[in-house]
């Protein structure tokens, strides 16, 4: 179902923060899993989680819980590594969203280059579908970026957010927004799902969310850090109303 004006717009909850807040003292506590569940009975449409090769978040143990207990679907972020496509394979998440990464990176920084490497990807997608697991490209909103992502076989994009999110002034950030809005209007002029994500919070997700055409944001740092003053089922309630409401208010305006 691809989106258009008028359709609702879908929340992915990121829970990779609640493993950070956990490895950062080596506990069995907080929970993701736990997370998970709060997260899914407030309203979250997806749960996301970035199993990364340095396993400095989320472990092998949380994707196998997760795949056994979530009722809504898993987005498993994850690098194009013969060990992560095994680890998809096995456990057969809903989605499975490909991301650039680097080791000393805080968080990935930036989006998938798919048109220098279209074979491989064309490979790794085409592994993945055999699975029955919907794959997702994590790239800018760069034309050359978005067109390899539909010559590869990948049926959804996630586009990076990340510039918008860091624009330190009211025209970068104008800027990065209609960058944003001409690679949604691309992506679904070549038959491709747009989600998007990355760096949004409670203060700027309403811009995004009003883009007619995206189906699906992906938030976690902001959910997790506010949750923590207000609940973890308050956090992505309050996120999922503002994304709501930015978007009825742009399809009344036709925007």
């Amino acid at each position: 179902m691809h989106n258009q004006a008028g359709s609702s717009i879908l929340l992915g909850v990121n829970i990779d923060h609640v493993a950070t807040l956990r490895q950062a003292r080596g506990t069995r506590y907080p929970e993701p899993l736990q997370a998970a569940l709060l997260a899914e009975q407030a309203g979250a449409d997806a749960i996301t989680l970035h199993l990364r090769e340095d396993r400095r978040h989320i472990q092998d143990r949380d994707v196998a819980l997760l795949a056994e207990t979530l009722q809504t679907r898993m987005n498993l972020e994850m690098a194009a590594t013969a060990e992560m496509i095994r680890i998809a394979s096995q456990y057969r998440p809903s989605d499975c969203c490909l991301v650039p990464e680097r080791r000393e990176e805080l968080t990935t920084e930036g989006g998938l280059d798919v048109a220098s490497q279209r074979a491989r990807m064309k490979d790794v997608c085409a592994e993945l579908a055999e699975g029955g697991v919907r794959v997702s490209l994590f790239i800018d909103a760069e034309p050359e970026q978005i067109q390899a992502a539909a010559e590869v076989g990948a049926p959804v994009i996630e586009l990076h957010t990340g510039h918008y999110a860091d624009a330190k002034n009211q025209p970068t950030r104008a800027a990065q927004r209609q960058r944003l809005a001409e690679g949604v209007r691309q992506g679904q002029s070549l038959g491709l799902q747009v989600n998007a994500g990355h760096g949004l919070d409670y203060h700027n997700v309403s811009t995004i969310a009003a883009i007619a055409g995206i189906r699906e944001l992906n938030i976690g740092h902001s959910i997790v850090a506010r949750a923590l003053f207000i609940g973890f089922e308050r956090a992505v309630a309050e996120m999922k109303a503002r994304m709501r409401d930015a978007r009825a208010s742009a399809d009344g305006q036709g925007a």
